[in-house]
């Protein structure tokens, strides 16, 4: 009874804190930002209920929730009955045994990862070398690509130093092993800055190490530097300036994996991690010519990365070609168990599979608004039919099946719950931009979003996740325009598909580059990886340079 009598007390406390702000002609005011409508009995009833509310929500507000606390409410790409296959099988490398060490070693900056591995694993060069020419280029580049937030110096020295006595003694850790890489800075690694790329970050430290930066490790790479993002994972617009496209510094990279995609293609790197939660990582890979992956949602854990979208936000590798990527993606994927949305799920790759035996489609309905043939859209499927393959016209999930904006809803109630002290505490008004797109006035805009919204968008999110496996179920790969196809990129997010961009030529307009996009089924990144390493044996697109770096 007493403590009845004591919650009471509280509950008629917080009520007449509400009350002094409150009253019964805010609330129509409100419903009608809610797209509801209220008669006057009803908000008569109402009301002390809505008092009761806001008192709660003045209490939780004085409780700070740091963006790695997660909710209780799990997303699972997943669906009911869904059944993958569970055994790993052996992955053959196909290390290169004869590669020459060029005269002018700033020619390895073009080297593929099979290249570098063999040069490393029989000590034609060191991985202390290799590591040294790297930062040598980031030192030289970094700046005029603003690319680069910290250069990790130390810790590389020490990875590449263990690197090289591991070798020595035979201890061989596969094709990752003394070669360098760089992460997006939204992932923590003990003893640097983490700065999200964000002014009120740039001097935040994470006594953590990131789930991807320890599996790197455990696969014998060097970490050489930390990239930048767009603040918050947005553009490409950070702290310190605008990260630059190689092929034309006159234009923006994209973002939000900003740093790791201009790095990547510069040459600064063998290849770099980001992240994507709507086009983060497909957007700036295509603008600047990188091999990018996006994988299945859930088949990298993301603990020790800043949140932006629990059910959206993904982690991936940026490379320079499909097979690097598939090297790459093998070692980071996986769970650790601190990400409840992870999962451990085989990757069978398979780059010698016969492409004519896989059931290849393209979406005709988002090729035939290509109305210009001449477009590099339209000479990859000519490529594809040179190789004897018959593309099958796929009718691929568009506005017909997706005609509301659910992502939205979805992405803006979770990136302004990630970051609801960011904005109650004023902590936006620190921020370089302030626009109406910029992050500080979207999460003031998103926490009108109402719950009730939020999880009924969910809603039709899961028959769209039905849909688009309906589709995809029925083919290995499908091949998709990346650019103007704001729907595919947006369906794809929300459903959790993976998504592969490869280079595809360039636009004669700017010098920047062309790309397509290949979709795969849930945690079949090995197909999509496949079917690409195909089109650039082909082509060798992804084997142009900028010739500003070399």
């Amino acid at each position: 009874m007493k403590r009845i009598i004591t919650i009471s007390i509280f509950l008629m406390s917080s009520l007449v804190q509400a009350q002094d702000t409150l009253s019964k002609k805010d609330i129509p005011a409100a419903a009608r930002l809610f797209d509801l409508r209220f008669t006057q009995k009803e908000i008569d009833s109402m009301y002390t209920g809505v008092k009761e509310n806001v008192g709660v929500y003045q209490r939780m507000h004085k409780q700070t929730l740091a963006n790695n606390i997660v909710p209780t409410l799990t997303h699972s790409a997943i669906l009911p009955g869904m059944q993958f296959n569970e055994k790993q099988d052996k992955i053959d490398w196909n290390i290169p045994k004869n590669v020459v060490l060029p005269a002018d070693k700033n020619e390895l900056a073009w080297y593929s990862i099979a290249q570098l591995a063999s040069l490393v694993k029989s000590k034609k060069i060191s991985s202390v070398e290799l590591t040294k020419l790297f930062i040598e280029r980031i030192k030289k580049y970094g700046d005029s690509l603003q690319c680069v937030i910290s250069i990790t110096e130390n810790i590389a020295m020490e990875e590449a130093t263990r690197a090289d006595a591991e070798i020595a003694a035979g201890k061989y850790r596969g094709p990752l092993h003394g070669i360098p890489y760089g992460l997006k800075d939204l992932f923590a690694v003990k003893g640097t800055k983490t700065t999200w790329g964000a002014e009120p970050y740039k001097n935040q430290t994470i006594d953590e190490d990131a789930f991807v930066y320890t599996k790197l490790k455990e696969a014998g790479a060097v970490l050489v530097a930390k990239f930048t993002l767009g603040a918050l994972a947005m553009g490409d617009y950070w702290y310190g300036g605008r990260t630059k496209n190689p092929w034309n510094t006159r234009f923006g990279s994209s973002g939000s994996s900003a740093g790791s995609a201009s790095a990547t293609v510069a040459g600064l790197v063998p290849f770099a991690i980001g992240t994507e939660t709507w086009g983060s990582i497909i957007s700036p890979a295509s603008t600047c010519g990188a091999t990018g992956l996006r994988p299945t949602f859930g088949a990298i854990s993301r603990s020790g990365a800043m949140t932006l979208s629990w059910s959206l936000d993904k982690v991936g590798p940026i490379c320079r070609s499909a097979e690097d990527a598939a090297i790459v993606f093998n070692y980071i994927r996986g769970t650790d168990g601190k990400d409840k949305s992870a999962e451990n799920k085989p990757f069978n790759y398979k780059p010698n599979t016969d492409i004519k035996k896989m059931r290849i489609g393209y979406a005709k309905n988002y090729f035939d608004r290509i109305t210009d043939t001449s477009r590099t859209e339209w000479k990859v499927l000519e490529t594809y039919r040179a190789m004897g393959v018959e593309l099958i016209p796929v009718d691929f999930p568009d506005s017909t099946v997706y005609p509301f904006n659910i992502m939205d809803v979805v992405i803006s109630a979770e990136c302004a719950a990630a970051f609801d002290d960011f904005t109650r505490n004023d902590v936006d008004d620190l921020m370089t931009r302030q626009g109406l797109f910029d992050w500080p006035n979207t999460f003031r805009v998103s926490r009108l979003v109402p719950a009730v919204e939020y999880i009924n968008a969910n809603r039709h999110r899961f028959i769209l996740m039905q849909k688009m496996n309906e589709v995809i179920s029925q083919y290995n790969v499908i091949i998709c325009p990346t650019r103007g196809s704001g729907n595919q990129s947006a369906i794809t997010n929300l459903t959790g598909h993976p998504v592969l961009c490869v280079p595809t030529g360039f636009d004669k307009r700017t010098n920047t580059p062309t790309s397509i996009s290949f979709i795969g089924k849930l945690f079949d990144e090995a197909s999509i990886l496949t079917a690409a390493k195909y089109y650039q044996d082909k082509t060798g697109w992804d084997e142009m340079h900028p010739p500003a770096f070399k």
